[in-house]
């Protein structure tokens, strides 16, 4: 399948312009509420890692950034009653500091939830969430974010950040869509 066809059938729903507008306005109110504070900037890769970038750049508070990957283990047995545990790629030291969680996208925030918890549960002095987008009619748990820059509703999509199905797509300017998940070319 040719690569082109794929990319001409996304939909921009988020121009870049509205994007850089909307991360700078993030920047202000998160540098108001942390005025005179350090915050430790922890992002889940891959979706949040533009974001990330673009955010603590417009930050007007001293900032450490982290990084982190949460990797996902079936528990043993076959039955319905399996269980995915969440692990960190490595382990931020954040107690007794300010924690600010950003991600690229909040889905369920089933994993949100659990790694916001964690994160309270090391220490931290506060713990904050902020998502370039929120998809709130998948959320599975009672989760808002303290940040967001835009509500979507489309299933599948690429763009700063995002990747699609065979992790392309991340490199867009802009968020777009498909109406399904692109295929491995």
């Amino acid at each position: 399948m040719n690569p082109t066809s794929e990319a001409e059938k996304l939909r921009i729903v988020i121009p870049a312009e509205q994007i850089q507008k909307r991360v700078r306005e993030i920047a202000r109110q998160i540098s108001d509420d942390y005025r005179g504070q350090t915050i430790h900037a922890l992002a889940l890769l891959e979706n949040g890692f533009i974001f990330m970038a673009d955010l603590v750049r417009a930050l007007e508070v001293p900032v450490i950034c982290q990084f982190i990957k949460p990797k996902y283990r079936k528990q043993p047995g076959n039955g319905p009653g399996d269980v995915l545990e969440i692990f960190f790629s490595h382990e931020p030291d954040i107690s007794g500091q300010h924690v600010l969680l950003v991600e690229g996208v909040v889905h369920s925030g089933v994993t949100t939830e659990f790694l916001m918890s964690d994160l309270r549960g090391r220490g931290a002095a506060s713990v904050k969430l902020a998502t370039l987008l929120d998809r709130q009619s998948a959320r599975r748990v009672q989760l808002q974010p303290d940040y967001f820059g835009f509500l979507v509703d489309e299933a599948f999509l690429v763009g700063y950040g995002l990747g699609s199905v065979e992790q392309t797509g991340r490199n867009l300017p802009h968020i777009a869509a498909a109406n399904r998940p692109l295929p491995v070319t």
